[in-house]
């Protein structure tokens, strides 16, 4: 018969009695611990080997996006260089217009000075044109005048000569 023994877990709960159940449960308990212990070794394991692989996934998105992002900055300073350059040459072609357009105003007010001294000349044009409209229109009543006057001697001359020794003063 099995004697009793200590108790092998040093816990009130375990119930074994004999040494070589004792011994059996602690090296039961024994490889558990050793198993645990490699579990938890390769638990941390794949965690490192995860984390490395996260790492490195994250290391790789950060250096993609910040490249990208660079990219992009590039493009936009491009983008700028391109329309200070055009700006500058559109400044450069305006400063001409700019000479034109102080040169032209000059010639405006030039002729505008001229275009005033005309004025009076404008004006006596005007009244000429008026008058010779006016005697247009007289002319062209002594024309009718005149026709009439011509119309009405010939008539006269037409007569029949015992009507003409009528005016004549003859019998």
């Amino acid at each position: 018969m099995p004697r009793p023994s200590l108790l092998c877990c040093r816990s009130d709960l375990c119930l074994l009695t004999t040494a070589d159940e004792c011994l059996r449960h602690y090296l039961q308990l024994r490889r558990l611990v050793l198993l645990v212990h490699n579990f938890v070794a390769m638990a941390e394991n794949m965690v490192t080997q995860e984390h490395d692989e996260l790492t490195e996934a994250l290391n790789d998105l950060f250096t993609n996006v910040s490249t990208m992002i660079k990219g992009d900055l590039q493009g936009t300073n491009n983008v700028l260089k391109l329309l200070e350059t055009m700006n500058l040459k559109v400044a450069e072609e305006y400063e001409g217009f700019g000479d034109v357009a102080s040169g032209l105003r000059v010639f405006v007010g030039r002729l505008k000075a001229k275009s005033e001294n005309f004025d009076v000349y404008v004006q006596l044009i005007d009244a000429i044109e008026q008058q010779v409209t006016d005697l247009e229109v007289v002319i062209s009543m002594l024309d009718k005048y005149v026709s009439l006057l011509e119309s009405k001697v010939q008539s006269v001359y037409k007569m029949p000569a015992s009507s003409s020794s009528y005016f004549c003063g003859k019998p």
